[in-house]
C-alpha cells in the first residue's frame, strides 16, 4: 500500500520550482497538497496573492503528481492542522523555508515522518522561487545580530550601547511583522520601488527613518531598521541617549561577511499572537540596560576575532538581557527550541522584539534544516 505523503504551501505564481517540489515529494507516495488561504497568505507575508484561492487550487490538483488538494480551513503557518489529522499522512514534506519546531513536534505527536528537502531544480532548469518571479527588488532585508533595544531612548539613556545589524540579500520572503525590518522595507519600496538609490547611505536612511515615523508616531521604528537596510555588510549602531546613532562603525569584509553567513542560522517561528504587546510588564533599568551593553560589545569583538564560540555565549547573553527588560519578548515556542538546539549551537536569541519570527542560532557546525542568508557585501 502506497504511502500517503502531505505538503502545504501558498504555490502563487506556480513554476518550475513548486513542480519540482512536489515532483520530489510524491515519489514517496500519493501526495496531497494543503494551500494557505489568500487571507492566511495575507497575515504571514503581509501582500495580497496573485492568483487567488480558486485559480491557485485549480492549478495545483491539474498536476498530475498531485492526488488531491485543498484550502487549508487554518490560519497562521499550522493552518493545515484540521485536515492533516483527518488525512492522517505518513510523510510530512517541507523545504527549509517552511521547517519549523512546532511542525517537528506536531509530526511526532502523530506519529508522522517529517522530510526535509533542499530544492533541488529539475536537471537543466534553474532554480525557482516565487520571489525571485515577483518584479526584481534588490532592496535588502536587516538582521539585527545583538544589542536590539538599544536604539531606544528609553534603554540608551540609562546606558549607552550598541545595536550590531547586517544587511542581507532579498534571497527569499521573509514573513510579516518577524524581526527582519519588513514594515520598513515596505516603506523603502513605495518610496524606491526596486533599487536604492544613488547617494549618501546614513542620509537615505534618514530619510526612511522620518517616513517610517510620521510626526504623531507614537512608537517610533528604531533607526537600526532603516540604517540595518540600508548600510551594506556589517554595522555597529552606537547609541547615547537618542533615537539616531552618535557614531557608526562598518564591516564590508568579504572574508568577514561570509564567516558570519557560515555560522549564522534562522529557523522559523510561529507569528506574533493577535494582540501581542511585547510592552507590556516590562523592567527596565540600568543593570539590564548595561549586561545588553557588554553582551554587545562582547560580540563585536567575538564577530572580528573569528571566534564563534565567544560570539554565541554573547549572542545568549543579549537574549537573557533582553527578557529581563522585556518578559513577554519569551514565548514557549522559543524555550522549546532552547532545549531543542541548546547542543548543537552556541548560542541563540530572537528576530526582533520577540512575540514570533526567527530564531537566530549561532554555530560551528551545520545546523540541519535550518535557513541560510547571504550578505549585502557592496554598496
Amino acid at each position: 500500500m502506497r504511502k500517503k505523503v502531505f505538503v502545504s504551501g501558498c504555490y502563487d505564481m506556480l513554476h518550475s520550482g513548486h513542480v519540482a517540489f512536489l515532483e520530489e515529494a510524491a515519489k514517496l507516495g500519493d501526495l496531497y497538497v494543503g494551500l494557505g488561504s489568500d487571507k492566511t497568505i495575507f497575515e504571514l507575508k503581509g501582500r495580497q496573492t496573485i492568483n487567488k484561492d480558486a485559480e491557485r487550487l485549480y492549478m495545483v490538483k491539474a498536476l498530475r503528481c498531485v492526488k488531491d488538494a485543498w484550502i487549508s480551513s487554518g490560519s497562521g503557518i499550522m493552518d493545515f492542522e484540521k485536515e492533516v489529522r483527518e488525512l492522517r499522512p505518513d510523510i510530512f514534506f517541507v523545504n527549509t523555508d517552511g521547517y519549523t519546531p512546532e511542525k517537528k513536534a506536531f509530526c511526532e505527536k502523530l506519529g508522522i515522518e517529517l522530510v526535509v528537502s533542499h530544492r533541488v531544480p529539475e536537471a537543466g532548469l534553474p532554480a525557482r522561487s516565487t520571489t525571485a518571479l515577483r518584479q526584481e527588488c534588490r532592496i535588502p532585508y536587516r538582521v539585527e545580530l545583538c544589542g536590539g533595544w538599544l536604539d531606544q531612548p528609553s534603554v540608551n539613556s540609562l546606558c549607552p550601547g550598541s545595536v550590531i545589524v547586517m544587511s542581507i540579500e532579498p534571497t527569499m520572503e521573509f514573513n510579516d511583522k518577524s524581526g527582519m525590518a519588513t514594515s520598513s522595507r515596505k516603506k523603502a519600496i513605495d518610496l524606491w520601488q526596486t533599487q536604492i538609490p544613488a547617494g549618501n547611505r546614513e542620509e537615505l536612511a534618514r530619510l526612511l527613518f522620518c517616513v517610517d515615523n510620521p510626526p504623531g508616531t507614537q512608537a517610533i521604528s528604531g533607526s537600526q531598521d532603516q540604517l540595518g537596510l540600508l548600510l551594506p555588510g556589517l554595522n555597529k549602531l552606537n547609541y547615547d541617549n537618542g533615537y539616531w546613532p552618535v557614531s557608526i562603525e562598518s564591516i564590508t569584509d568579504d572574508t568577514l561577511l561570509n564567516y558570519i553567513a557560515e555560522h549564522l542560522y534562522l529557523v522559523a517561528l510561529p507569528p506574533r499572537p493577535s494582540g501581542y504587546d511585547v510592552l507590556s510588564n516590562t523592567h527596565i533599568n540600568y543593570d539590564s540596560a548595561r549586561k545588553l551593553a557588554d553582551a554587545t560589545e562582547c560580540c563585536w569583538q567575538a564577530i572580528k576575532a573569528g571566534n564563534t564560540r565567544a560570539w554565541g555565549d554573547a549572542t545568549r547573553r543579549c537574549f537573557e538581557a533582553q527578557i529581563e527588560m522585556y518578559p513577554a519578548m519569551q514565548t514557549k515556542d522559543m524555550r522549546a527550541a532552547i532545549e531543542e538546539y541548546r547542543n548543537q549551537a552556541c548560542g541563540w536569541k530572537v528576530t526582533g522584539c520577540g512575540g514570533g519570527g526567527y530564531w537566530i542560532l549561532i554555530s560551528e557546525k551545520p545546523i540541519p534544516n535550518a535557513i541560510k542568508v547571504t550578505p549585502c557585501h557592496i554598496n
